[in-house]
């Protein structure tokens, strides 16, 4: 196993900087999914940590030797890649023990890892078999074997599952979260699929044009999002963003005559937006169709419905107000018609219209410039 640390990286190409002060501790034995969209540094970042491309300024340290300038053969790490990169003229028992072939390993020892590692896998049946008559998925788990044979410190991932149909990657995520149980050899993932990341990780790095939002366990990323980015990338359907303004703890919108009233426990920090705008987030699971209250719900008319058998999925909205809720697949409705809908006080979350922080998150919590907070 091995620990890692990212200190004060910067990785420019020309004059284009795309990563910006980038900080990270990976422990010994962890599991980390960094994540963001297309673009935002979270590729660049795990070539550097591999040695495939150099860092323009900042160290990198892996278990207790600085590795900054090393070639990527002596940093002990083994990486799968988005493509298969298997070899087409070997067979699979060829293409898992490759990797100790050339670092001459004993026959012994190849025959006995590749057996073992395959086994795991559920890929023995297939060891005489060339690369193009096995599936997509039986390919992965092929480089995935290839990876383990070598006992590394630290296992690298680019996006290993993107090839594969929706079936076989809920397969191949509940493989390597039970290999990363066995093995708790340290793993650093880049996907920019959420659920990827939600299911997979001990901890979610969010990132966005180089620079880290957000560092924190899953459900802390979910249900204290640091920032309007990180609340709006991470969740499906996304969380949604109405607009009110604050006055004597309650919620206002006077063009639908709304006063919402908060509880005395979600007012805090929020005296500084007295009679200003504030933008408050709701997960679709967060709004809830409700009986008329005076003042206190929101009217909204159902647009759109889609009905996903264990849920419903309802795009409503009103005059300067939309949204998506979640429903049980029992909900009666109709289309075009209008209804009440409640907030959950206690979930919801605040931000602030100018920085797009969240409120209700202290300082202490959010990435500071140790860990490349803008």
């Amino acid at each position: 196993m091995a620990r890692i640390s990212l200190v004060n990286i910067e990785k420019s190409f020309g004059i284009h900087k795309v990563i910006s002060n980038l900080n990270l501790e990976v422990e010994d034995g962890q599991f980390v999914v960094l994540v963001g969209p297309s673009g935002c540094g979270k590729t660049t970042t795990l070539n550097m940590i591999a040695g495939l491309e150099t860092i323009s300024a900042g160290s990198l340290v892996i278990g207790d030797q600085n590795v900054t300038h090393l070639p990527p053969k002596n940093r002990n790490i083994a990486m799968v890649f988005q493509s298969y990169a298997l070899f087409p003229h070997l067979n699979v028992r060829e293409n898992v023990a490759f990797g100790m072939k050339i670092r001459h390993n004993p026959k012994a020892e190849i025959a006995e890892e590749v057996d073992q590692v395959t086994e795991r896998l559920r890929i023995k049946q297939y060891l005489d078999r060339l690369p193009k008559a096995l599936s997509g998925g039986q390919r992965q788990r092929v480089a995935l074997a290839r990876a383990l044979v070598r006992r590394p410190g630290l296992f690298l991932m680019d996006e290993p599952l993107s090839n594969l149909d929706a079936q076989l990657r809920v397969e191949a995520r509940s493989l390597l979260s039970k290999m990363h149980r066995e093995l708790k050899t340290t793993t650093i993932y880049v996907t920019h699929d959420q659920a990827e990341a939600m299911t997979l990780g001990d901890r979610v790095v969010v990132m966005h044009e180089g620079v880290i939002q957000q560092n924190a366990p899953p459900l802390e990323v979910y249900n204290a999002p640091a920032n309007r980015f990180v609340a709006g990338f991470i969740g499906s359907p996304s969380m949604n963003f109405l607009e009110f303004r604050y006055a004597d703890g309650q919620l206002l919108d006077e063009t639908q005559n709304l006063r919402i009233d908060l509880p005395q426990d979600r007012r805090e920090g929020l005296d500084r937006f007295q009679n200003r705008a504030i933008v408050v987030g709701a997960r679709p699971e967060h709004i809830r169709p409700a009986q008329r209250l005076e003042n206190q719900t929101i009217r909204f008319t159902i647009d759109v419905a889609q009905r996903l058998g264990h849920e419903t999925l309802l795009d409503v909205s009103n005059a300067d107000k939309s949204a998506v809720v979640r429903v049980a697949p029992t909900e009666r409705f109709s289309l075009g018609e209008t209804r009440d809908f409640a907030l959950d006080l206690e979930k919801i979350q605040f931000f602030d219209p100018a920085t797009e922080a969240n409120v209700g998150i202290s300082i202490s919590r959010l990435p500071g410039p140790a860990e490349g907070r803008k």
